[in-house]
């Protein structure tokens, strides 16, 4: 007898949604940051108007599985990143990355913090949180800018800048995070709070983060390459290690209180520096890749399934927040953090400009509701995919263009 279950077409409709979402653009430009929106828009589609299709996963009432998968996407996708790099020394190479964050997204974080106090009304924790959650750009989305995978070159400044600056700053943004999650339980903040706060969410985790990365990517190299060296896992070929070396480089920072988000990143940069010509570091960097993709386009898919169920949290002021955000304080910003940087205008305005958000505000979202009772969650929830779903849009539709001209490069399809 034949029977319509609706586990059953979940995954047939969520597989048609991601194919689509993948094929469509080629007619057009064949670039994949355009699947973004389109895995969004036809996630809602799927969900809401398919007949016997399951309710959306309502991220207010099981945070837990939304925390859990963006976690993986994202130190995936860090992981992946730093594999990218091919060049970590050179004069002037940093400044530009070290700018935005250590001016840029402290002023993104405090300008998002206020526009959610006085035009949303959200509470001091609320704003704290929506600045620390919206602040990081997104390693994952941001591919059509970012620098080529290894061995390919193609580190122009732009690409240098926005690249190394998504690497870092999804670690660098949890120490606001869990000053919001402390303002939220303690109801106040006090002095004896900021100081615990700077001591150990600030210091010690972010320099734990970094040693651990560093010592974490140090060993798996010489795993991969040199022990034994007459028979070392490099020449196995196998992409699994990508996988399993970055869960082992997390885990164990977690472990030791750092941050793991920093130790993914440290972790692919340092195992990038061993055997640095050897082609096995394409197939780790691809297998990350294709995981990070597949892993971002089943949360976007779902983030589209959500919607219905958060729209009644977003009003004007909410949705102000999210347009402020991507045209307005990103832009102005990193505008001003990369003076004397030595970019020119029009590279100055490029990096300022694409600071996509994505997978890993949905992370700090979906962590924070798993650990404190947050007043304002369904309106944070709504501000963060309305924000995802413009930034998917307006930069995935335009960075390929903006950044190849900014960068003196041919237009190229991916």
């Amino acid at each position: 007898m034949f029977e319509f279950n609706s586990y059953h077409i979940l995954f047939a409709a969520a597989g048609a949604a991601i194919i689509a979402s993948y094929w469509v653009p080629r007619f057009f430009s064949g670039r994949e940051p355009a699947a973004a929106p389109l895995l969004i828009a036809l996630g809602l589609v799927a969900f809401s108007w398919v007949p016997g299709m399951p309710a959306a996963v309502d991220p207010l009432s099981n945070p837990k599985i939304w925390e859990v998968t963006a976690e993986l996407a994202v130190i995936i996708g860090l992981f992946g990143v730093g594999l990218r790099i091919d060049t970590l020394f050179g004069h002037g190479l940093w400044k530009p990355t070290l700018r935005l964050l250590l001016f840029g997204m402290p002023v993104t974080i405090i300008a998002l913090a206020l526009f959610g106090w006085l035009a949303a009304g959200m509470t001091l924790a609320g704003s704290l949180l929506l600045g620390a959650i919206l602040s990081p750009t997104d390693p994952v989305l941001a591919g059509d800018v970012q620098v080529g995978p290894p061995l390919e070159g193609g580190e122009h400044p732009v690409r240098y800048a926005l690249t190394t600056e998504a690497g870092l700053n999804d670690g660098l943004a949890f120490p606001f995070v869990h000053l919001g999650i402390a303002v939220a339980t303690a109801g106040a903040v006090s002095a004896g709070l900021l100081g615990e706060w700077l001591l150990r969410d600030v210091v010690w985790r972010v320099a734990m983060g970094a040693a651990a990365g560093a010592a974490s990517g140090w060993l798996l190299g010489k795993i991969m390459f040199d022990w034994p060296r007459c028979n070392a896992l490099s020449k196995t070929q196998s992409g699994v290690i990508a996988f399993a070396g970055v869960i082992f480089a997390y885990g164990i920072t977690e472990l030791l209180e750092g941050y793991g988000f920093i130790a993914a990143f440290v972790a692919g940069l340092a195992l990038r520096r061993e055997e640095s010509q050897d082609r096995f570091h394409e197939k780790l960097h691809s297998f990350s890749e294709a995981l990070e993709h597949t892993l971002t386009a089943v949360l976007l898919v779902a983030l589209g399934a959500a919607i219905p169920g958060l729209l009644p949290y977003l009003d004007w002021s909410h949705a102000i927040i999210g347009l402020a955000l991507i045209f307005l304080i990103r832009p102005l910003a990193g505008w001003l953090s990369l003076a004397g940087a030595g970019l020119n205008t029009r590279e100055r305005a490029t990096v300022s400009f694409f600071g996509i958000r994505g997978i890993g505000s949905i992370y700090y979202l979906a962590y924070a509701g798993a650990h404190v009772e947050l007043v304002d969650e369904g309106a944070l929830w709504a501000t963060v995919a309305f924000t995802i779903l413009v930034s998917a849009t307006v930069h995935g539709l335009s960075a390929g263009v903006a950044v190849s001209r900014a960068t003196g490069e041919e237009e190229k399809p991916a």
